[in-house]
């Protein structure tokens, strides 16, 4: 006799009908009876190979939901996450500067570009300053 088990034991899912889990039983018989329903409803309306194409279509969606899983979420439950945040959430993204070379040599750049250098110079003595008056006369 042997036991299959699962390595991870999140993974299980108890097979209630024909092998399938009470989710994915519920969304085949939904899935058959959207084609059963869209057979009796287009019939009168097209041939049987586009009906029958049409039937599979319409089924499709519903025989996905049943068994798709998306990091760990349902499909309905990945559906109104994605709702969530794309639709009824959105988020609103700014663009800021983010140049922190820029920021750190803002005050130094912009006296070099209003024309003083920077530093302080030192007041000259008075008798030097007499001198270059008198040169300019």
């Amino acid at each position: 006799m042997e036991v299959k088990i699962n390595r991870e034991i999140r993974n299980y899912t108890e097979s209630m009908f024909f092998g399938l889990s009470m989710r994915q039983f519920i969304f085949s018989v939904l899935a058959c009876g959207v084609a059963v329903g869209l057979y009796f409803i287009l019939r009168p309306y097209f041939g049987v190979e586009t009906l029958s194409w049409m039937c599979i279509l319409g089924a499709a969606p519903f025989a996905l939901l049943g068994f798709i899983t998306y990091h760990g979420m349902t499909a309905e439950q990945f559906i109104w996450a994605w709702l969530r945040s794309e639709m009824l959430e959105p988020k609103e993204l700014k663009f800021e500067d983010s140049n922190y070379y820029y920021a750190a040599l803002k005050g130094t750049i912009d006296e070099l570009q209003s024309g003083s250098s920077g530093r302080k110079r030192k007041k000259q003595p008075k008798y030097l300053s007499k001198r270059k008056e008198e040169k300019h006369d």
